[in-house]
């Protein structure tokens, strides 16, 4: 039974040393590696929401990694790879989504705010200029 138990706890901890080598392999090609690492830290964890999944150790993470790294493997652009992610996870996947008429309110917004500001702000100082200016003495 004490030799059972060796082989299992052996059994084991190869399978361990194992799995952890197949899921940190690297391209054999340098850029291939870069973009795998550049496209990865552009890319936000659906479950940690404020971590790329380079930084993330959430299950989901790991799954689109891999993902990823099979996509690229397979020849698939950085487009094409965002392109994948965010249909299926929605443009919240991308630290910097598109371009897009859902998105453009979003980008627009702040300019038009602050064109509007500046607007209402002119228009009360023109009010102010014309208003008579009181004609009572200081006491």
């Amino acid at each position: 039974m004490k030799k059972l138990a060796r082989v299992l706890a052996l059994w084991l901890g190869l399978a361990a040393c194992a799995f952890a080598a197949g899921s940190q392999q690297s391209f054999d090609d340098p850029a291939l590696e870069a973009r795998y690492r550049a496209l990865i830290s552009e890319i936000r964890c659906p479950k940690c929401l404020n971590e790329s999944i380079a930084e993330s150790n959430a299950p989901v993470a790991a799954d689109l990694r891999r993902e990823v790294r099979r996509l690229i493997g397979e020849g698939a652009s950085d487009d094409e790879v965002k392109t994948f992610l965010s249909s299926r996870y929605g443009e919240f996947v991308l630290y910097r989504p598109r371009l897009s008429p859902t998105t453009a309110v979003v980008w627009a917004a702040p300019l038009a705010f602050l064109v509007l500001g500046g607007i209402v702000f002119w228009r009360i100082l023109a009010a102010k200029r014309h208003q008579p200016l009181d004609e009572e003495p200081l006491p």
